[in-house]
């Protein structure tokens, strides 16, 4: 197993107070917060959105769209409360992308099979290929950040994400996460 160490790479320059009071335990001691980790966290997502979001501009769409179209693309007839559920966001906020994605064909809403007051979504062929096109974007960042990790570095990826997540979510993301991989707790 691979040694995470949180110290930093550069030791400070004398006198510098940038990261003063910045100690996890707030004793001024050895170990300082993991602020390189934090903030290549920030990057890697800032590029991993880069690509799809020049491309949803052109859309004039934004992330938020692309969250929903991802997850109705996936989810094939996910009910809009589920949808709520996975995103969360508020019914307000669905509903104003909701109703772009629809008036652009992206996306179609579809009566429920035995309760027609259920709101059934599904993407159009349109849409579909839109979901497509963005995930080939991201695969392809993934592909290039992967290339040249040694074997398994992909399993220690995806156990490293899981981790990310509050563990009382684990079940519902894994449910939803389709994986090559077995994902446990």
């Amino acid at each position: 197993m691979t040694d995470v160490n949180f110290k930093p790479a550069v030791p400070p320059v004398a006198g510098d107070r940038s990261n003063a009071g910045d100690r996890l335990d707030g004793s001024g001691g050895e170990e300082t917060l993991p602020y390189d980790l934090i903030e290549l966290l920030f990057f890697a997502y800032r590029d991993f959105t880069k690509d799809p979001d020049d491309v949803l501009a052109q859309y004039e769409f934004g992330r938020a769209h692309h969250r929903v179209l991802h997850f109705v693309d996936r989810n094939p007839g996910v009910m809009v409360t589920d949808l709520l559920g996975i995103l969360r966001i508020t019914k307000q906020s669905l509903g104003r992308v909701l109703k772009q994605l629809v008036d652009a064909e992206i996306i179609e809403q579809r009566e429920g099979h035995h309760d027609r007051r259920q709101r059934l979504l599904y993407t159009t062929e349109r849409g579909h290929d839109l979901a497509v096109d963005l995930t080939r974007l991201q695969q392809k960042r993934l592909e290039r950040a992967l290339i040249g990790m040694p074997d398994g570095s992909e399993e220690i990826v995806r156990r490293f994400l899981l981790q990310m997540i509050d563990p009382a979510d684990h079940p519902d993301v894994l449910k939803l996460v389709r994986s090559p991989f077995d994902l446990k707790d």
